[in-house]
């Protein structure tokens, strides 16, 4: 039986990220990119790593024409774009079998719900690409606790963080194109994971319903003159005229329907971590269990002197957003497993080869795109948003925080 083809929209860290984690996914092959840069570039290292012979090509629609599955792994902004030209080609005859998007859906709930629109048009199954609840750590305490969750309860707090010293590339920075800051580069993993794990044992990911949530976001470090001047030189992005936050927390109230139970799920984020390189870090509480699950503790560590420091060329090969070459590392022997990312793609291909619906669809994007916006929304406020309120749940469809409107300034540096 011929390899499942699977063929990427972009060609940026993801994509890469995406291509490695395929040597660890069986029957499937990446064959093929489309991208407005670095295509060529991705088809070589898709070779390198004998995961596809990975051919270029220069539309969506030629692309779709030649693989079972797309992935948009395209920046934000161009999301929406992608989509239309996804449902043309299929339109005109394409035979896919599933569509992917990784995170975020959408940079606001009309977007998010725009292209969940779209993606109806196709009458194709979807895939929303939230690596975390597919890493093994998670989906191994939820094993090993389900027999202890059905006896003593559920779980009824969790606390969700992913910090590191902020993204690659420019456009990640600016919030007018990106969406916001690490609210909606990061938070929308950590948020998507406290729901998941107070979720009790055989329910689906939605089934806790969101009550209420206050949050905080703030510019710490990337707003000082220094690092601001930093951040203008290297990316392009003037923070002294459209600044994002650079950390970001609070706390959602979810109800159980069928209990009346309220439990609570905190979230943590920053752009500012400049430790070892990118930390996750779980837990949760149940009565008389709990859980926890920190990616930087690795089974590896290795230690560079000074003088053997000049022979390290690329910091990020012993894990990813690592700012140092030199003192004791953690090292990541496969990043790409640990974060969920050969996970989710073999879960995508199995339930399509099915013409199902990942575990996470289109539709959960959207949930977990309204929450985002909650969170930047209670911010902005200054309130405990109360989201069982129709009238803030219709508030949100249209909403696009000050972040986002490049009006940053207005908030972040208020006195």
């Amino acid at each position: 039986m011929a390899n499942f083809r699977l063929g990427f929209i972009g060609a940026g860290f993801i994509s890469r990220f995406q291509a490695k984690a395929l040597q660890g996914v069986r029957g499937v092959d990446l064959a093929g990119v489309f991208a407005l840069k670095g295509a060529k570039e991705l088809a070589a290292y898709s070779k390198s790593l004998g995961v596809g012979d990975c051919k270029v090509y220069r539309s969506v629609a030629e692309l779709c024409k030649n693989v079972d599955a797309v992935a948009i792994f395209a920046p934000n902004f161009a999301r929406l774009e992608i989509m239309q030209k996804i449902v043309d080609a299929v339109k005109a005859g394409a035979a896919l079998k599933g569509i992917i998007c990784e995170k975020p859906l959408g940079r606001t709930v009309a977007e998010a719900e725009a292209l969940c629109a779209l993606a109806k048009q196709t009458k194709l199954p979807t895939a929303y690409f939230e690596n975390q609840l597919h890493m093994k750590a998670i989906r191994a305490q939820l094993d090993q606790l389900a027999a202890v969750q059905r006896a003593m309860g559920p779980m009824s707090l969790s606390r969700s963080a992913e910090e590191h010293s902020g993204p690659h590339e420019g456009w990640f920075w600016d919030p007018t194109r990106q969406g916001g800051g690490v609210l909606c580069d990061m938070a929308c993993h950590s948020i998507a994971c406290g729901w998941f794990v107070l979720t009790p044992v055989g329910k689906p990911a939605t089934f806790l319903k969101p009550v209420s949530v206050s949050a905080e976001v703030a510019l710490l470090k990337w707003g000082l003159p220094r690092w601001r001047n930093d951040l203008k030189k290297r990316m392009g992005v003037d923070y002294a005229k459209t600044p994002a936050e650079d950390y970001a927390t609070g706390v959602f109230t979810y109800q159980n329907p069928e209990t009346g139970q309220r439990v609570k799920a905190q979230f943590t984020n920053s752009w500012m971590y400049d430790k070892r390189g990118m930390r996750l870090a779980m837990e949760g509480l149940g009565p008389g269990y709990a859980f926890e699950v920190n990616t930087q503790q690795s089974p590896l560590e290795i230690f560079i002197g000074d003088q053997a420091a000049e022979a390290a060329s690329n910091v990020e090969s012993a894990l990813e957003k690592s700012t140092a070459s030199r003192g004791l590392l953690v090292v990541e022997p496969n990043e790409a497993d640990l974060y969920g990312y050969v996970d989710e793609i073999e879960d995508a291909v199995a339930c399509f080869k099915k013409r199902k619906d990942a575990f996470l669809n289109f539709a959960y994007g959207l949930e977990v795109t309204k929450l985002c916006q909650a969170a930047y929304m209670a911010a902005e406020r200054g309130v405990t948003l109360d989201l069982t309120d129709p009238k803030i749940q219709q508030e949100l469809r249209t909403y696009k925080s000050l972040i986002a409107q490049g009006r940053g300034g207005e908030q972040l540096y208020r006195k």
